[in-house]
C-alpha cells in the first residue's frame, strides 16, 4: 500500500491516477470532504472515474501525528505532495506549521513505520544561488543562509532538512525539485490565478526567470526514483528555463492570440506595487495579491540544469510546446 500526501493538488492527483492504473493500492489523506472533488475531477478529465472508486481516503492532518497514525498502516511507500504555497506574510507561521513540522511529522513516523521509501516532493525555491547569473544552479549548488529569501522557500529548505536528518536516521529519501509545475485538470489554486492574469490581458512583466516542468514529467520521473535502488539523492525537475515575459506571452498567444507583456516592471515598480497593495488591504480589509515576497521571486534570474535526472532516465525533458497547450485547452474549455 502506497501512501500519498496532497492528493487533492494537481501533482498528488495525477499521481495517485498514475500508480492506480500501475496497479498499485493507493491511501490518499484528505483534511477537508469537498477537496476529494477536485481530485475527483482529474480523474474525469482522463476518463478514469472507475479508477477513482479505488482510492482508499483517510482523513488526516499531517500537522497532528495523533491522525497521522492510522494512515501509516501497512504502508510499504510515500509520497509526500502536500505542503502549503503563499507569499503572503499573514501565512508565514501557518507555512512553518504545515511545511517544517508537517514534513518532520511525515518522516519521523515513516521511520517509526519502517517504510522502504519516503519521496518528498520540494521546490526549485530551496535551491542554492550561483554568484554568476550564466552559470546554470544543480543539485550542488550551495544554499546561502544570507541570501534574501522568500518565506515559502525557507520552509520549504526547512522541510528538506527534516528529510535529510531522516535519511540519516535510516530512512530511504529521495527529493524532487520541480519548477513551476503546468498540466490540465484543475480549474483553481495559484496556477489558475496566473492564467486568469494573462487572460485578462496583464500588461507587465518582470526582469527575472524561472523554471517550468509540465506534470507528466514530474510523475514519470517521481516513480522511476522510487521503484530504483536510488536513495538519498534529490533531483532538478525543470524542462524549460524562461522568463516571466516569454511565459506571459506564451501563455497570452495560446489564449487570445497575441502578447500582451508590455511593460517591463523594474524593482522600483514592484516596490511601488506592493507597498499599494498592502495599503489596500488595510484599507479594505481584502487579501494581499502582490507582496514583497512576490516580487523578490519574480525579479530573479535563475537558470537551472536538470542533466542529472535526464541522464539517469535516458530521456530529454520535453519543452513547454508540449504540455503548455494541453494546459491551456483545458483552461479554455472550463473558463
Amino acid at each position: 500500500m502506497i501512501l500519498i500526501t496532497g492528493a487533492t493538488g494537481l501533482l498528488g492527483a495525477h499521481l495517485t491516477l498514475e500508480l492506480l492504473r500501475k496497479g498499485q493500492q493507493v491511501r490518499a489523506i484528505y483534511r477537508n470532504q469537498v477537496n476529494i472533488k477536485k481530485t475527483q475531477s482529474v480523474f474525469k478529465y482522463y476518463n478514469q472515474l472507475e479508477l477513482f472508486e479505488q482510492i482508499q481516503w483517510i482523513q488526516a492532518d499531517i500537522t497532528d501525528i495523533c491522525t497521522l497514525e492510522d494512515a501509516y498502516q501497512n504502508i510499504t511507500q510515500v509520497y509526500h505532495c502536500a505542503a502549503l504555497v503563499s507569499f503572503d506574510p499573514k501565512d508565514q507561521e501557518k507555512m512553518h506549521k504545515v511545511n517544517i513540522q508537517g514534513t518532520a511529522n511525515m518522516v519521523n513516523l515513516a521511520i517509526d513505520s519502517k517504510i522502504e521509501k519516503f519521496c518528498h516532493v520540494s521546490s526549485i525555491a530551496t535551491l542554492g544561488q550561483q554568484t554568476d547569473v550564466n552559470m546554470a544552479i544543480t543539485e550542488q549548488t550551495p544554499w546561502n543562509p544570507d541570501a534574501v529569501r522568500s518565506y515559502y522557500s525557507i520552509s520549504k529548505y526547512g522541510a528538506e532538512m527534516e528529510v535529510w536528518r531522516a535519511s540519516q536516521e535510516g530512512l530511504n529519501v529521495v527529493i524532487v525539485n520541480p519548477g513551476i509545475i503546468f498540466g490540465p485538470g484543475y480549474n483553481y489554486g495559484t496556477l489558475k490565478e496566473m492564467i486568469d492574469r494573462v487572460n485578462k490581458g496583464f500588461p507587465f512583466y518582470t526582469q527575472g526567470s524561472t523554471g517550468i516542468i509540465g506534470i507528466d514529467q514530474v510523475v514519470t520521473s517521481m516513480l522511476f526514483l522510487m521503484e530504483s535502488q536510488i536513495q538519498n539523492q534529490r533531483y532538478i525537475l525543470v524542462s524549460d528555463n524562461i522568463t516571466y515575459k516569454n511565459l506571459i506571452d506564451s501563455i497570452s498567444l495560446g489564449l487570445r492570440g497575441k502578447k500582451t507583456a508590455k511593460i517591463k516592471a523594474n524593482k522600483l515598480l514592484c516596490t511601488t506595487a506592493y507597498i499599494m497593495d498592502y495599503l489596500y488591504c488595510i484599507l479594505t480589509n481584502s487579501k494581499r495579491s502582490f507582496t514583497k515576497d512576490m516580487s523578490l521571486s519574480t525579479q530573479g534570474k535563475s537558470i537551472y540544469n536538470s542533466k542529472k535526472i535526464e541522464l539517469l532516465i535516458n530521456k530529454k525533458l520535453q519543452g513547454y510546446d508540449t504540455y503548455l497547450p494541453q494546459t491551456l485547452a483545458f483552461y479554455k474549455k472550463h473558463n
